[in-house]
């Protein structure tokens, strides 16, 4: 147990004397992702209510909740679990994800000042008996990290609710650190 404890001190020792950046998540150019992915992305329309579309406080940026925008401009529509199965609501998550990356270009100009996501709340307009929430805002997910890299991962929520405006099967908000 003595020699565990001496490599221990040793590994933690060691660690100590590198340098910050050695732990640092490797940067990943969003902007070059996007374009690489095939991605177009477009800013937001007006806000229907009297809400906006992102607010800044210190580093972080809180956007509204965005729904599937189809290439059409039009919005997916339909209860998941009875008008969609789950990997069409997947995609309906993946759709909200590009809109929320437009809102979040058109409000910070550039995806490269983001450092990281922080939380991001998944809501599935579902049946009551559909379950599979989590597997639904994985499009929205799947896509971040695909754009961002390891800095795309994030806190999340999933959950079903009753309807949605619209009857959009998803809407999707997020907060994002800037450097």
């Amino acid at each position: 147990m003595k020699s565990f404890f001496r490599y221990f001190s040793l590994f933690v020792f060691a660690a100590l004397l590198l340098p910050a950046s050695s732990f640092a998540q490797k940067a990943t150019n969003a902007e070059k992702r996007i374009q690489e992915l095939g991605i177009q992305l477009k800013p937001p329309g007006k806000p229907i209510a009297n809400f906006v579309t992102a607010v800044t406080v210190g580093k972080l940026v809180y956007l509204s909740g965005h729904g599937p925008v189809q290439e059409n401009g039009e919005y997916m529509k339909g209860k998941v679990g009875s008008d969609l199965n789950t990997e069409q609501a997947k995609e309906a998550a993946r759709l909200t994800g590009i809109s929320l990356l437009g809102a979040l270009k058109s409000h910070i100009g550039d995806l490269n000042k983001v450092k990281r996501l922080v939380k991001v709340l998944g809501m599935v307009n579902a049946i009551p008996t559909f379950d599979q929430h989590p597997m639904v805002i994985n499009g929205f997910s799947d896509l971040m990290v695909d754009v961002f890299g390891e800095n795309g991962k994030h806190a999340r929520s999933a959950v079903g609710v009753g309807s949605l405006p619209m009857n959009i099967p998803v809407e999707i908000e997020m907060i994002v650190e800037l450097k």
